[in-house]
């Protein structure tokens, strides 16, 4: 970790932040940093815990053993600021050399939202509500929401914004859009398919790749021309657009299942930008889902957040998500070695782990020692790749009586993991 967050680069934050500590204390703000962040690494322990790893490869040296209470204070004494500074510096694209990173000249990123859950505190709750109602009677622990931009790819986190459930992910996405990036190719679902987004989105010298609804509620689009690629030029929210109409079937040996989907596009020119092909790209919006899979469940762990303050809750998403992107600029690192690999078949839990074996070693803590995280890393996803990804044709389900989706049942359906898909462009809107 120290390697990849540099004693100088934690410094420099909390110099700039003015958070560095005004005296020498058993738990100066350069330690607390890293404490945040491995605290990410093992979410399932108090940070008493946390803390009695970070030290445990430090035999033979002088180390504070402070009480819960002194860990507290020192965390509320560095405040979220450095965390978010921290963040703003690692954010953005990790470099790649194979993979579906670029498009074209494009870096294809993706925008969609998540729920976390925060401890149930009274000061939480001051800034946090709980959802109501539903079929299980909502939720017992205040939610807020997550918006992220990321690289598809490489699933690094290009930019975030958070906060309570009132508000809604378009609103989110505008903070968001407003840093967009010039030379993006963003996917988007249904939910983003809005004229204000669009206008702020081909502000940034930025391109829009979104679903948008066919039937009722669906925005209208007037057919201008049509291209020789089955789409056709339309105007949507003040701007020139291309439609894309679809209709896609997938083939298993449990039958067929056919549904049309509309893409409304920036990308104007039909030649460079051809139907078909941006209709397979769009597939790799599903990039972001499994990105929130990996910070929910493979670090998380399905728990909800430590903290008990707003203030800790910033503190520790952006931990979170500098935890996370550290982890994943390491995996992409390692696939860069061999340009046949792609990044997607780099393992996330193979990664989380071996960083958490690094923390308990102390590895570059100890001066005078060289230990090449990265390196270790590295070689134990390459030794261990995942297979190339099976097509993905059923409707996600989880485990959890809180969510929106069905609770995963006995009865899988196996016959539908191999499958073929056709593509077959529509002349006429559906």
């Amino acid at each position: 970790m120290t390697q990849q967050v540099p004693f100088e680069m934690v410094d420099a934050v909390l110099a700039q932040t003015r958070c560095m500590q005004r005296r020498v204390r058993d738990l100066p703000s350069r330690v607390v940093v890293y404490l945040l962040l491995a605290g990410c690494l093992f979410a399932e322990l108090g940070y008493r815990q946390v803390w009695q790893r970070l030290v445990a490869g430090l035999d033979g040296l002088p180390v504070a053993y402070p009480s819960e209470a002194a860990l507290t204070k020192a965390r509320q004494r560095v405040g979220p600021q450095p965390l978010r500074a921290l963040f703003d510096l690692l954010r953005g694209p990790a470099a790649a050399m194979a993979g579906p990173v670029r498009w074209r000249g494009l870096l294809v990123c993706a925008i969609d939202g998540t729920m976390l859950f925060a401890a149930d505190s009274a000061a939480n709750l001051t800034r946090f509500s709980k959802q109501r109602g539903g079929r299980t009677g909502g939720s017992g622990y205040p939610m807020l929401r997550l918006v992220t931009v990321m690289a598809c790819g490489t699933r690094s986190v290009m930019d975030a914004v958070f906060g309570a459930i009132t508000c809604g992910e378009t609103t989110y996405a505008r903070d968001l859009l407003a840093r967009l990036p010039a030379g993006v190719l963003l996917l988007a679902d249904r939910n983003f398919a809005a004229g204000h987004l669009l206008k702020i989105v081909t502000g940034r010298q930025a391109h829009l790749l979104v679903r948008a609804k066919t039937g009722r509620g669906g925005p209208k689009l007037p057919m201008l021309h049509r291209f020789r690629d089955g789409s056709y030029r339309s105007v949507f929210g003040g701007q020139p657009v291309r439609v894309i109409d679809a209709e896609i079937s997938i083939a298993t040996k449990a039958g067929t299942v056919t549904g049309v989907y509309r893409l409304i596009t920036t990308l104007l020119d039909p030649q460079a930008h051809p139907a078909t092909a941006m209709l397979r790209l769009y597939h790799e919006r599903w990039e972001i889902e499994t990105a929130y899979l990996e910070i929910k469940s493979s670090i998380l762990g399905g728990r909800v957040l430590r903290a008990r303050t707003p203030a800790g809750v910033d503190q520790e998403i952006h931990a979170l998500l500098v935890t996370y992107q550290i982890l994943r600029t390491a995996m992409t690192d390692a696939t860069n070695s061999d340009t046949a690999v792609d990044p997607d078949r780099a393992s996330f839990t193979i990664a989380l782990h071996a960083a958490r074996d690094q923390i308990v070693h102390a590895a570059g803590v100890i001066a005078d020692t060289v230990i090449d995280l990265v390196g270790n890393i590295g070689r134990l996803v390459l030794n261990d790749l995942l297979p190339e990804r099976r097509l993905r044709v059923n409707a996600r389900t989880v485990k959890r009586a809180i969510s929106k989706y069905n609770a995963r049942g006995p009865n899988i359906d196996r016959r539908t993991y191999q499958a073929t898909i056709s593509l077959t462009i529509l002349a006429e809107p559906p």
